[in-house]
């Protein structure tokens, strides 16, 4: 199956029971064993399983092959190996923790989200994979209000 087409069924699967932060990532130059790594959270365990079966679901509907799926017993983080891309759904608290982003994070891959607007996988200052043409837009990030030091200091 076709890299594209598998990453694109995978994010389908995702979005349909709204997975939140989704990220893509080109692994073929780290290891021969697969060539994406696709990471997102899930709110609850409930969620995460049902996360995976969407996957697994989209996946092969695409013709694609899922050789295993790992920690559903608990859903804390579920893995979805699909072959030529693994998948990696966990709760913000153990994503957080483990950093998935740093140890596969070097190359993101631009993938459209059909419910969002906002780019997935990278930053406009990250390198993006160059094999890769389809379109991201990033989601829009929540701006603090400024601080007001120079307020502060007239009033002391």
């Amino acid at each position: 199956m076709d890299i594209r087409k598998l990453q694109r069924a995978i994010v389908d699967g995702l979005e349909d029971v709204k997975a939140q932060d989704i990220r893509v990532f080109n692994t073929s130059h780290l290891t021969e064993l697969f060539d994406r790594v696709v990471v997102a959270s899930g709110t609850s365990n409930r969620q995460t399983k049902a996360l995976a079966n969407s996957v697994r679901e989209k996946v092969k509907e695409a013709g694609g092959d899922i050789v295993s799926t790992e920690g559903e017993d608990i859903g804390e983080w579920v893995l979805v190996d699909c072959g030529d891309a693994v998948v990696h759904i966990l709760q913000p608290a153990l994503r957080q923790y483990y950093n998935l982003e740093e140890i596969w994070g070097d190359k993101p891959v631009r993938v459209k989200l059909a419910n969002n607007t906002g780019f997935v996988g990278a930053r406009p200052s990250e390198p993006m994979d160059d094999e890769d043409d389809e379109v991201v837009e990033h989601a829009p990030v929540a701006k603090k209000p400024a601080r007001k030091t120079a307020a502060r200091k007239t009033a002391k």
